[in-house]
């Protein structure tokens, strides 16, 4: 026997002495991690490199974005979680710019730290750091850098836990978190009802045994009481159950004597998850909750709402603020870069908004998709652009029936010397909004020139010193305004409340005249007080007006400075944004394309949603995009909605379904809001714009299932109607509706009023068997209720170009009860290029638009 072998045989034996140990080692369960806690919360930090480079990018689970800071010693990032929570590991994935030397720090207050974790030998790349300490807030203290450069952070991730109380909390995790349902008797009485605070709304069930609601609390939460408040039709034999993942279940209460009204029931459990299981109704009618709210034992996260700075507010990067310092030179080639990005770019995800202070400046602005230009005065006049602000269609030929989605607002224009015409070539959701084109001897054109054509634009609240002459612009309305004058017509101009419109003379030239604009609130917007303080305007409520709010005069209304609104930045989430609402907070969305994952609630009187750069919400997994209680004074302005590729039922809702509040002295006003269904890619909505409330206005809105782009076909994006009104007293300026597969509005209220109406029917019925209304051929453009007995539009055009099947028919475009307070003024009908035909005008009166004779007018009914 060598003595290697008594060396291994000694070993051995060691080790077989260690078996029981390592056994029981082996056998105990590896200490799950802990969450993540930080990913979405707010951070700050002491310097960015740029705006692009700010404090949320290092939170935000993207690899591919990060925080970088200033190129000094010292520099920190820090992240508010929301609540106090025990922290185990932090892990920070670095940038080539690392820390050679840093600090791990928590604190309960953001202000007194604790060091939980330092070195002086940082190594770059991903550290994963086992800390212990426990706090609101935890800070990276950058104290010595590895290079020339700044710190540098991919991604600062916090892990953790939540709470050590035993003791039931208070607060509702439930409020404004994602609910779902089993089914929904209406898209009025949705899962969501149920969990946002509102006694007033509520989750209704299909009629039929069992159901269930549930909701995401978002973490694994201690749940220890859960509340149901019952509508009359309520359960008798019901579960509450919990799980981790929303698949399976744990009951953690069980009945089959529910008494229905509120139940606070104590319950012991663990999840993420909590769901009322109905298995027995206590009527022949569904489950129906007015309220469902869950308790659970200590402190979770809350959604902090960030604070505003209205002297230094963080737009995020996709706002270009310029004063009168910034070199010309920087503000023109900022200018040319994104109209060169953005000039075809009409169903890409960017978007933008250039601002300028005031001042006097000089640019050529050529404005491409889904860019804002604005000025931040309190009058147009403030800021002046010695220069051009235009939009031409030279990428489709001088054809600007496709240039949509961009905005011209609150500026003064003095064009170059020598040069006397602006060109303002536009279709829908292009609004020309609170400007002055000075000069008398200016004029702006309202198309390409030449031959090209033009379809449908919007102006108000501006001062054209010169002419306006719309040339090929096939229908155009103007609101509130002041000329110089106004040469052309095609087939249906609108002139409302504006001092130097031509004369009425209806059809030739197809003018409408309307003296003045009966109720009517110009949209509020941004602008920059001589202290440097951002602040919103909200233009007073105005009657039977005419003429602009602000020349030579000052603007009547109120101001809200900046601190009161969130500013909602790319990836910030709806329970954040719900979350400020629920802190009386309005909104200020920033440019970009905003996914939700649940319904945005505006229930706040007074509250303001006001949108830059067509900020656009898309409602994933087939939500509601956004609710507005019935309360007065609501403002939703500058935002477009895009619908995803699951079925929403509703993208906005205005008031639920049964409201009947008496706003007329301070209504809900929707200024420059637009839809989309399709054109991206695949999208579907059953209707778009449900408005329930009474005494509504409706500011320039564009409500559209795509008719190009991808996406797009019968099967594809389907959608049935845009908009219907339920609504009494509801009032539309500017009125755009097109390609919907049944009516395209359907107005149900008594005492609506629409001034400019444009739509197209649908493109694309494959057969006319594909598109009927019962025997009815097709479905009309604009449908007055049987039991309307009051309402009255002016200025309607309807169009059709079926090239799915030219042989299709339109029966009629406007389809209205026949008595005397139903009246419609001033309309027209075009089979665009013969193909297909509109048989009516209204009713069995009027027409037909076919390929014999293309256009048709009808001058009033009855």
């Amino acid at each position: 026997m060598t003595a290697e072998y008594r060396v291994r045989r000694g070993q051995l034996a060691a080790l077989l002495l260690l078996v029981p140990f390592l056994s029981a080692v082996l056998a105990a369960p590896a200490r799950a991690a802990d969450p993540l806690i930080s990913q979405g919360r707010p951070a700050t930090a002491s310097s960015a490199e740029s705006t692009a480079m700010g404090a949320g990018a290092a939170v935000d689970g993207n690899a591919a974005t990060r925080w970088s800071s200033a190129f000094s010693d010292p520099q920190w990032i820090q992240v508010d979680l929301g609540a106090t929570a025990t922290v185990t590991q932090v892990v920070l994935q670095w940038e080539a710019a690392y820390a050679r030397s840093f600090q791990v720090q928590t604190s309960p207050n953001g202000s007194t730290w604790t060091t939980v974790h330092s070195t002086t030998t940082g190594t770059g790349g991903t550290q994963t750091l086992a800390v212990t300490g426990s706090g609101r807030y935890v800070r990276v203290n950058g104290t010595a850098r590895a290079t020339a450069y700044g710190y540098s952070l991919w991604e600062f991730q916090v892990f953790g836990t939540f709470g050590s109380s035993t003791s039931c909390g208070t607060t509702n995790a439930a409020l404004n978190r994602p609910a779902t349902a089993s089914s929904a008797e209406s898209a009025a009485t949705g899962a969501a009802a149920a969990v946002d605070g509102n006694t007033g709304t509520r989750w209704s069930s299909a009629f039929s045994d069992p159901q269930w609601i549930q909701v995401d609390l978002g973490s694994s939460q201690s749940v220890c009481r859960v509340t149901v408040q019952w509508e009359a039709a309520y359960a008798t034999a019901f579960q509450i159950q919990v799980s981790a993942n929303g698949t399976s279940w744990t009951t953690v209460h069980s009945t089959t004597t529910g008494t229905g009204g509120t139940q606070a029931i104590t319950v012991t459990g663990t999840g993420r998850y909590v769901r009322v299981n109905g298995t027995a109704r206590a009527t022949a009618y569904g489950y129906s909750l007015w309220e469902f709210a869950v308790n659970v034992t200590g402190s979770g996260p809350t959604d902090p709402v960030e604070p505003t700075d209205p002297f230094n507010p963080n737009f995020g990067p996709n706002v270009n603020v310029f004063d009168p310092s910034t070199p010309t030179s920087t503000i023109q080639n900022r200018l040319n870069t994104l109209f060169t990005q953005q000039e075809t770019n009409q169903f890409g995800p960017q978007r933008y908004a250039v601002l300028f202070k005031p001042g006097t400046y000089t640019a050529d602005v050529n404005l491409g998709f889904f860019t804002q230009v604005a000025g931040l005065g309190m009058s147009p006049d403030d800021v002046n652009l010695n220069g051009h602000v235009r939009a031409e269609a030279f990428w489709m030929g001088g054809n600007a029936t496709q240039n949509f989605w961009r905005s011209a607002e609150n500026l003064s224009v003095t064009l170059p010397a020598g040069v006397q015409v602006e060109r303002w070539a536009v279709s829908q959701a292009a609004p020309y909004r609170r400007m002055h084109l000075r000069g008398a001897g200016n004029q702006i054109q309202l198309w390409n020139g030449g031959d090209g054509w033009s379809s449908g634009g919007f102006m108000a609240d501006t001062k054209i010193d010169g002419l306006v002459v719309s040339g090929s612009q096939q229908q155009w309305y103007s609101r509130n305004s002041e000329f110089g004058g106004w040469t052309g017509s095609v087939w249906n101009m609108v002139f409302q409340g504006v001092a130097g419109a031509p004369p009425p003379h209806f059809p030739n030239p197809s003018h409408t005249v309307i003296a003045n604009t009966p109720t009517v609130r110009e949209k509020p917007f941004l602008y920059v007080t001589g202290s440097g303080e951002y602040r919103v305007f909200v233009p007073a409520l105005r009657a039977n007006s005419s003429g602009t709010t602000w020349f030579g005069k000052t603007p009547a209304g109120s101001s809200i400075s900046l601190s009161d609104f969130f500013i909602v930045r790319q990836g910030t989430t709806a329970a954040q944004i719900n979350a400020a609402l629920a802190a009386n907070k309005n909104l200020l969305v920033t440019p970009g394309t905003h996914h939700i994952s649940d319904t945005i609630r505006v229930a706040r009187p007074d509250t303001v949603v006001l949108g830059l750069g067509l900020a656009t919400f898309v409602p994933d997994n087939g939500i509601v995009a956004m609710t507005v209680a019935d309360v007065a004074g609501v403002k939703v302005a500058g935002i477009m909605f895009d619908a995803g590729p699951v079925n929403s039922p509703v993208l906005m809702e205005v008031g639920p379904a049964g409201s009947g509040a008496n706003n007329a002295a301070n209504p809900i006003s929707l200024h420059d809001v637009f839809f989309r269904i399709g054109g991206p890619g695949v999208a579907k909505a059953t209707t778009t714009l449900v408005v329930n409330s009474d005494h509504v206005i409706g500011d320039h809105m564009w409500l559209w299932r795509a008719d190009h782009g991808d996406g797009v076909g019968w099967t594809v994006n389907t959608a049935d109607t845009g908009l219907i009104v339920n609504g009494d007293n509801v009032t539309m300026y500017g009125l755009f509706v097109e390609h919907y597969q049944k009516y395209q509005t359907i107005w149900n209220g008594n005492g609506g009023r629409t001034y400019f109406y444009q739509n197209e029917m649908p493109y694309d019925p494959p057969n006319q068997g594909a598109w009927m209304n019962g025997s009815t051929r097709g479905y009309a453009a604009y449908k007055v209720a049987d039991s309307v007995t009051t309402h009255e539009a002016y200025g309607l055009g309807s169009y059709c170009v079926f090239f799915g099947d030219p042989s299709v028919v339109g029966e009629r475009a406007f389809e209205v009860p026949n008595r005397p307070g139903v009246r419609f003024t001033n309309m027209v009908i075009v089979s665009l290029g013969g193909v297909g035909t509109i048989n009516r005008v209204i009713n069995d009166v009027g027409g037909p638009a076919n390929a014999t004779t293309q256009i048709q007018y009808w001058n009033s009914y009855p």
